[in-house]
């Protein structure tokens, strides 16, 4: 690919950049590479949030807390883009890391990796968390958060983690993504204060959250396992990694391709208009089923977009007797019916209950 040499490999400055800081290293740093490639992971996003929610909170400053607050929505919508097209990146891309490219001439701190060099994930933290302390931060802050994205990108190339060009795309993704937040958050306004007044906001929080976890497990998945690849956990269930271009329980997964989009256009449709029932008031219970449905939903046919079919993982078997494969988005989308269902059952009931004391 011309436009890999030309943009990533740069000519093979990036490979050369990168042998000149990992092996330039002295060893008494490496205790510093490991400490900053803790703290530019996003598993310390909680605790990022968590301190800007005490910050809000306990600022003396009525305008100070109001900003901060912004800055903490802000930081949360972009870090939610940010996991999601470093994602899409990263498995479309699928570039090697360094011990893939240069074997035993890369000096690795912590587990090797092979796979999914770009975009580095750490960069991309690190530029989320500078995008979104940058307004509330002095000249002296400023040059602490310029610091510190400096160091996690170096930790990354002096851990033998990431190349140069990864950790540029990651800064870049993570300030790109934190813009983006910025001119998405004041068109969300009516969104959010209809939220208010329906409290939707907690259906669609739930949403998200189906989508992630059923996501986040499929990616990791595809990472552990091989396709086709089965472990048996109980006598009853394995993990497996298979994959369905059907719908839910591999129905109609032996079509001849159009269900692919079929499929993407009708859970399009079925979110747009669940979205639409849970901007309404309604009963807990049946607000919780139309949520998970979208978020199951959603789960799926972003398979469809990301991978062209759908990841199944969990088989469930009684001796040679196996139930389709299937997926957490799966599960949502059965236990929102239930909850639909439980819903109708109990208004009967109500109504019952009416007529027979009238």
């Amino acid at each position: 690919m011309s436009w890999k040499l030309f943009l990533y490999d740069w000519g093979g400055l990036n490979i050369a950049l990168f042998q000149a800081i990992n092996t330039g290293t002295p060893a008494t740093l490496e205790p510093l590479a490991w400490f900053f490639g803790l703290v530019g992971s996003y598993w310390t996003a909680p605790l990022m949030l968590l301190g800007l929610w005490w910050w809000s909170k306990s600022a003396t400053n009525l305008a100070r807390g109001t900003a901060v607050r912004h800055r903490l929505i802000g930081f949360s919508v972009a870090f939610l883009l940010a996991l999601l097209v470093a994602t899409i990146l990263k498995l479309w891309f699928d570039f090697p890391r360094p011990p893939a490219v240069l074997g035993d001439l890369v000096r690795v701190i912590g587990n090797k990796e092979l796979h999914y060099s770009l975009p580095s994930g750490h960069a991309t933290y690190a530029a989320l968390v500078v995008g979104a302390l940058w307004p509330l931060m002095g000249r002296r802050g400023r040059i602490g958060l310029v610091l510190y994205a400096t160091l996690v990108g170096w930790s990354r190339i002096a851990a033998g983690m990431h190349f140069p060009a990864d950790v540029l795309a990651g800064w870049a993704l993570g300030w790109s993504c934190t813009a983006l937040a910025g001119w998405l958050l004041p068109l969300a306004v009516p969104v959010r204060q209809s939220a208010r007044r329906t409290s939707a906001w907690v259906w669609f929080t739930v949403a998200a959250s189906a989508v992630m976890t059923d996501q986040l497990t499929k990616f990791a998945i595809i990472r552990t396992f091989a396709y086709g690849e089965q472990v048996e956990i109980t006598p009853f269930f394995n993990l497996v990694h298979v994959l369905n271009p059907g719908a839910a329980f591999s129905f109609l997964a032996n079509a001849g391709g159009w269900q692919r989009y079929f499929f993407i256009t009708l859970g399009l449709i079925v979110s747009a208009w669940l979205g639409r029932m849970l901007c309404q008031q309604r009963p807990r219970l049946e607000a919780m089923g139309y949520s998970l449905i979208l978020g199951g939903a959603l789960g799926n046919v972003a398979d469809r977009v990301l991978r062209g079919q759908v990841v199944d993982f969990l088989d469930f078997h009684w001796r040679l007797a196996h139930w389709p494969a299937f997926n957490l988005a799966d599960v949502a989308i059965s236990a929102g019916a239930v909850c639909l269902l439980l819903t109708v059952v109990i208004k009967r009931g109500v109504t019952a209950d009416g007529e027979l004391s009238a």
